[in-house]
């Protein structure tokens, strides 16, 4: 045989064995994990939807879903059925606790507070933020939301600092501000239509803008806009199956788009942040400042390396923050006016205490914490309509959890709106908006424990931006309660639905009468 006939046969040999690796690859993964996974957990009692190669149960929960979206829906609280419909479905066809599958990805479902507990407080330390998508990474990065560990620690330490205490005082100025702005625009608009989603969508960027990076919602507005292009393309994808190995051939327009966006956001952020540090240079400002981006920055300069920030990490963490610190508030502040304009007499008490409060000047710290009327309001309205889908986290190792044996890597999702929808928590009316529940405090809301009730998550790992949150919602609001008496337009359409974060398909409609 001739040299290029046993070049031909290694060729040949070597294409074979790598075919036949990349074979056993694809049959450990998308074949005999799922099924022993899925064996491990019916040994236990668990059941769910079967695993279908590759795909797992994607295709039904698109066509559950699309199913649910086609039919009209009635102006009720009752949206879990609209909003999560094979969640919902499969809670009353499997159980509390139950196995589905986003693609090769096993999802352990659980509804009961007193594992949601056990989980989310990780006392073991066994229980590990949820492994996020490829798009969803080109939101967040590796940012506080998604990062682990010592990173986690160092990063929630500098967060916590920036949204809690005299920070968070230091605030109430700016989001006056930022609130009068948008009602200079409403005046001349009484008796008229607003659609007041897009308008909080615009003010919560304006508050995040200033009171986080220093800046203004324009010079923020390529920010906002390209995040929230990235969240379209990722709920887009959320339920798409990976054909094995066809990324290492080619990307797909979806994946470059996201790639392009992503840069462009990296570029704004460090357009902002350059400006803050050559402010500095230039003797124009002593310190980068107290605020977010401020105590970001001097963690980038840290004379220690240990402790030093990277450029990466700066930037993920801004892009976090402009994106949950707007899209979370904005969420709230919309279906709370909602549900005002509803029900009107709740709007009434509120405007009441917030008169009692304040009188016709500007919202204050001390009075904004001794609103427990719209406390109230505010916390029957994330129960209702909690702006987060679910709260995910990955087994690190093998672990008991309650009577379970659960196996590495298999994910644990709890789906915060069948929690708080659940009749078994709150009662037959749970779907009523009865702010008075939360008459005694979020621990006496329910006759479970707190675990019944979680819109920010729960433990060391819960939402570090809760407080600024309810902060400006209770600001906007008595400010808003001031002016205007609020009712629902004919025009609204009922539509909630998840992009990612709770919002109203066709806006919230409404009708100010001034005062």
């Amino acid at each position: 045989m001739n040299t290029m006939g046993k070049l031909l046969i290694l060729v040949a040999g070597s294409f074979c064995l790598y075919f036949l690796r990349a074979l056993l690859k694809v049959f450990y993964k998308y074949l005999w994990i799922p099924h022993r996974i899925q064996n491990i957990l019916r040994s236990q009692g668990i059941k769910g939807p079967p695993y279908e190669f590759i795909h797992g149960n994607n295709k039904a929960v698109v066509e559950i879903g699309r199913e649910a979206s086609s039919k009209p829906m009635a102006l009720t609280h009752d949206i879990f059925p609209r909003v999560l419909p094979h969640t919902y479905s499969w809670i009353n066809a499997y159980g509390k606790i139950h196995l589905s599958w986003n693609g090769v990805q096993a999802l352990l479902v659980i509804t009961e507070p007193d594992l949601i507990k056990e989980v989310l407080k990780n006392s073991e330390k066994a229980f590990l933020k949820g492994k996020v998508t490829y798009f969803v990474s080109k939101i967040l990065g590796d940012g506080l939301a998604t990062t682990e560990r010592e990173k986690w620690a160092r990063h929630r330490k500098l967060a916590n600092y920036a949204f809690h205490g005299e920070s968070l005082k230091n605030m109430t100025p700016a989001v006056i501000a930022s609130v009068e702005t948008m009602l200079q625009k409403w005046k001349g608009r009484e008796g008229k239509e607003i659609e007041v989603f897009q308008e909080f969508r615009l003010l919560t960027s304006e508050v995040i803008s200033r009171t986080a990076f220093g800046s203004s919602y324009l010079e923020g507005e390529k920010i906002f806009e390209t995040l929230m292009k990235l969240s379209v393309i990722a709920i887009r994808n959320l339920y798409k199956a990976r054909i094995p190995g066809i990324s290492y051939v080619w990307k797909h327009a979806d994946e470059i788009e996201s790639e392009k966006l992503a840069k462009e956001i990296h570029d704004s952020v460090l357009k902002i942040v350059k400006k803050r540090e050559e402010k500095v240079v230039a003797g124009e400002a002593e310190s980068f400042g107290s605020d977010f981006l401020g105590l970001l920055l001097n963690a980038h300069h840290d004379l220690d390396e240990k402790n030093r920030l990277s450029v990466e990490d700066l930037v993920d963490e801004c892009k976090t923050f402009y994106f949950t610190g707007q899209e979370t508030t904005n969420s709230l502040l919309a279906w709370t006016v909602l549900l005002l304009a509803i029900h009107t007499d709740w709007q009434e008490k509120a405007r009441r205490e917030m008169i009692e409060e304040f009188g016709n000047q500007d919202p204050h710290p001390e009075g904004i914490a001794k609103l427990k009327t719209m406390t109230m309001i505010i916390n029957e309205t994330l129960r209702l309509y909690p702006p987060l889908n679910r709260i995910v986290r990955r087994v690190g190792r093998e672990v008991q959890l309650g009577k379970l044996i659960l196996p590495a890597d298999l994910h644990l999702v709890v789906p915060i709106m069948a929690l708080h929808h659940d009749p078994q928590l709150w009662g037959d009316d749970v779907n009523l908006f009865k702010p008075e529940r939360f008459a005694e405090g979020i621990a006496n809301a329910t006759k479970h424990n707190a675990a019944a009730y979680v819109p920010f998550g729960l433990g060391p790992r819960s939402c570090v931006g809760m407080s600024f949150a309810i902060t400006e919602t209770k600001i906007a609001l008595s400010m808003i309660l001031q002016r205007y008496t609020i009712s629902l337009s004919p025009a609204y359409s009922h539509s909630p639905y998840y992009l990612p974060l709770l919002q109203p398909q066709h806006g919230i409609q409404v009708i100010l009468h001034s005062l």
